[in-house]
């Protein structure tokens, strides 16, 4: 979970906000959202919630001056409020299969990512650490902060031909 904490100015209060995240999820799925079409498999990406904490000084009694000259100091109450930033979210993403995923396909993904800058080293066909970080800096560029492999992704690194019916063409029988 991420925290930042930032101090208000004149209002004297305290904005903490939280980045509350779902626990590690994210992986290859044979399931995916409602409209996913049969034999396709997703992955999921989710963004997490923002709550802000709001933590204010509020002015009960102004601080008054005696007919002696004593002063009494201002009285405040301490208020805590907590704002909901951003609901939590989910980004659904078609991926290739976890059985398309041989050793052959992934040294090929290795290639591919090498070839644009994104990876460093041997083509293995391991799906490790440093392939997951490419696969994440590639997607990262169009807006998918995951490191499972894109349907989208594997095609623009040639990977995976396109459908006919992505070109608006009626799919052959």
């Amino acid at each position: 979970m991420g925290l930042a904490l930032l101090l208000q100015g004149c209002g004297g209060g305290v904005v903490t906000t939280a980045y509350l995240s779902e626990p590690s999820d994210i992986g290859y799925h044979s399931y995916g959202p409602a409209d996913a079409a049969p034999g396709t498999c997703w992955g999921v990406e989710f963004t997490p919630a923002i709550i802000e904490t709001v933590t204010e000084h509020v002015l009960v009694t102004p601080e008054t001056t005696l007919d002696d000259g004593t002063v009494q100091p201002a009285a405040y109450n301490t208020v805590t409020r907590q704002n909901m930033v951003q609901d939590r979210g989910e980004q659904w993403f078609e991926t290739p299969c976890e059985s398309d995923l041989t050793p052959d396909f992934i040294a090929s993904l290795q290639r591919a990512l090498e070839l644009r800058g994104y990876l460093r080293g041997t083509a293995d066909g391991v799906l490790d650490v440093r392939t997951r970080r490419a696969i994440q800096a590639f997607q990262h560029d169009f807006g998918l902060d995951s490191d499972v492999l894109s349907m989208k992704a594997a095609r623009q690194l040639g990977l995976v031909a396109y459908g006919r019916e992505e070109f608006g063409m009626a799919p052959q029988s």
